[in-house]
C-alpha cells in the first residue's frame, strides 16, 4: 500500500492518473456517454445548470454522477490522508466572474482541456485548434504571472465551510436518485424542480453507479496525484518542469488506443459528436478559457479536487462555471453542432476584456 501511495505522489503520478483517465473516459462513451465526452468537466457542469433549472436548452439537462463522484472521490482522499484543509478569502468574486467566463469560452468551443485532449484522441481534428487556443491563453496567463499577478492569498477558516461542497454534491446525487417532479405541462413536459433531457447529449449516460464510481476513481487519483491539465503548460513554460504535462500526454495515448480498441476512433474534422468546425472561434473560445484557468489557479478538474480538499475559493470558482453555462445558453453564447451560438463571440471579447484588466490590475498587497 505504501508502495502505491509512493507512485501515485511521485513523479509517476500523473502518468498513473492521465493513463486511467485516458483508459476509464472512452469505456465511459461506450457505456452511454456522448461522443469523444466520456469526461468533460465544462459540458458536464452545463448538464448540472441545465439539470437545475438555470436553462432551458432541453437537450443538456442532466445531473452527472462524474462530477459529483470527482470532489467526493477528492473529499475522501483529503480526509484519509489529511490533506482536508478549508481555506477562504482569496478575491473570491473575481473567481466567481472567472469560473463565469471560462465556462462561456469552454462552451464556445464546446470542451473543457479535458475534452480538448479526449476529442483529440478520438480524431476529431477541430481539436487542434481548441489545444492551440488553450496553449495561447494559458501563455497569455503566464505573463500575467511573471509580472506579479495574484489573487492573493487563502487563509485557514472553519471545517464546516469546507464540507459545503461535497455536502452539495450529495444532495445532488440524491436528486439524482429521486428524481422529484412537480407536475407536468399540458404538452407533458415536467415543470421541475429537476430536469433530464429526453434526446440530445444529455439523453446520452453510462448508468450512474458505473458514472459515479469512475468519477470517485478519477477524484482520489487527481487528488493523490495533482492531475492538473492546464498547470501542465503553464508548469512547462513557467519552470521548464513536464512532470504534469507528462500525464497529459498520457491521458491522449491511452485515451487513442483505448478508441481503437472500442471502434470508437474516427478520424477528420466534419460529423465529429458535439464539435463545429467554426476554427477561428474554436481558437479563440479555448484562449478565453485557457487565461481564465489560468488565472485562476487551474484547470476545472483541479478546482472540482481544491474544492473537495476545503478550498471555498475554489469551489466559488466551480459555481461559477455553472452559473456561466446558465447564462450561455440563456443568451446564445454556447455553440452547438449547428456553429457557434449567436452572441458567444460578445462573449469572448467580454470574457476577454475582463480576464486581461484583471491581469494587469490585481497584484497581492505587501502590506
Amino acid at each position: 500500500m505504501a508502495n502505491i501511495r509512493g507512485a501515485l505522489t511521485s513523479r509517476w503520478g500523473p502518468i498513473v492518473a492521465g493513463g486511467i483517465i485516458g483508459i476509464l473516459a472512452p469505456v465511459l462513451v461506450y457505456l452511454g456517454n456522448p461522443g469523444n465526452m466520456g469526461i468533460c468537466v465544462a459540458c458536464f457542469e452545463r448538464d448540472i445548470a441545465g439539470a437545475l433549472g438555470l436553462h432551458r436548452a432541453g437537450v443538456v439537462q442532466y445531473l452527472r454522477p462524474e462530477i459529483i463522484g470527482i470532489l467526493l472521490g477528492a473529499f475522501g482522499a483529503g480526509l484519509v490522508f489529511r490533506e482536508f484543509k478549508p481555506v477562504a478569502g482569496s478575491a473570491p468574486f473575481a473567481r466567481f466572474f472567472l469560473g463565469m467566463f471560462a465556462m462561456m469560452g469552454a462552451l464556445v468551443f464546446l470542451g473543457c482541456p479535458w475534452r480538448a485532449y479526449l476529442r483529440l484522441a478520438g480524431g476529431d481534428g477541430n481539436a487542434l485548434f481548441g489545444i492551440l487556443g488553450l496553449i495561447i491563453g494559458i501563455s497569455l496567463g503566464v505573463l500575467f504571472l511573471r509580472r506579479g499577478y495574484s489573487l492573493g492569498r487563502s487563509r485557514p477558516v472553519s471545517k464546516a465551510l469546507g464540507y459545503l461542497m461535497p455536502v452539495c454534491m450529495v444532495v445532488l446525487l440524491v436528486l439524482l436518485l429521486v428524481a422529484p417532479e412537480f407536475g407536468r405541462t399540458a404538452e407533458g413536459q415536467p415543470t421541475g424542480p429537476i430536469f433530464f433531457s429526453e434526446k440530445g447529449p444529455g439523453s446520452q449516460h453510462a448508468f450512474w453507479a458505473i458514472a459515479l464510481a469512475v468519477g470517485l476513481a478519477i477524484g482520489f487519483l487527481a487528488q493523490r496525484t495533482r492531475f492538473c491539465t492546464v498547470g501542465a503548460v503553464r508548469d512547462l513554460i513557467l519552470m521548464k518542469d513536464p512532470h504534469l504535462l507528462n500525464g497529459v500526454l498520457s491521458l491522449i495515448g491511452f485515451a487513442f488506443v483505448t478508441n481503437l480498441v472500442l471502434g470508437q476512433f474516427h478520424a477528420g474534422f466534419a460529423e465529429q459528436p458535439v464539435a463545429h468546425t467554426d476554427q477561428i472561434w474554436n481558437t479563440l473560445g479555448m484562449v478565453l478559457a485557457g487565461l481564465a484557468f489560468t488565472l485562476a489557479g487551474g484547470c476545472p478538474g483541479r478546482h472540482l479536487v481544491l474544492s473537495g480538499e476545503g478550498n471555498t475559493d475554489s469551489a466559488l470558482f466551480v459555481t461559477g462555471m455553472i452559473v456561466g453555462a446558465g447564462i450561455a445558453h440563456t443568451f446564445s453564447t454556447a455553440s452547438s453542432t449547428a456553429g457557434v451560438g449567436a452572441f458567444g463571440p460578445w462573449a469572448v471579447v467580454i470574457g476577454l476584456a475582463f480576464c486581461i484588466i484583471l491581469g494587469f490590475t490585481m497584484r497581492e498587497s505587501r502590506a
